[in-house]
């Protein structure tokens, strides 16, 4: 029986999709791996925010509490990521995150991310990249909600 550690991997997909096996394992240094067991929270609805965490594993909800109700507004699951807008600009989180089931995730936090731009600025802007790529995708579809909302 080996004792050896094994240290997790980014995997290539989602944002990280661009980045060959070197520049994910030279980025997976300037962040953390964490586990998240069922019923925890990731992220807490109006705490202060400013990290990205990209699902290695597992399936987390996102849910909004207004008036005392509380509404699913999404699921994250593997290679998907949360805390974009965060990351970029620090704020209070929008939503609670909480995992639904055993969840890996890998957290970057916008200081450790400004240090990856200036080491490693090629990987980086494919990085950011894919960022954008993900908030216009997500802006899109909630223009989309609004829109049909009030076409009602």
């Amino acid at each position: 029986m080996s004792d050896a550690f094994s240290t997790p991997k980014l995997p290539g997909t989602g944002i990280l999709e661009p980045l060959g096996d070197e520049d994910r394992d030279i980025l997976s240094g300037y962040g953390e791996f964490l586990p998240v067991n069922p019923d925890q929270h990731l992220i807490e609805q109006g705490m202060s925010q400013s990290a990205l965490f990209y699902v290695i594993s597992g399936k987390l909800h996102a849910t909004v509490t207004m008036n005392g109700r509380t509404v699913l507004v999404g699921t994250i699951e593997k290679g998907e990521t949360i805390g974009e807008i965060n990351l970029l600009d620090p704020s209070k989180a929008s939503a609670t995150v909480t995992a639904v089931e055993f969840s890996q995730v890998w957290k970057i936090d916008t200081a450790s991310l400004e240090q990856y731009i200036n080491e490693y600025p090629k990987p980086a802007a494919w990085l950011l990249i894919g960022i954008g790529k993900t908030i216009a995708h997500r802006l899109r579809n909630q223009n989309e909600k609004i829109v049909s909302l009030r076409a009602m």
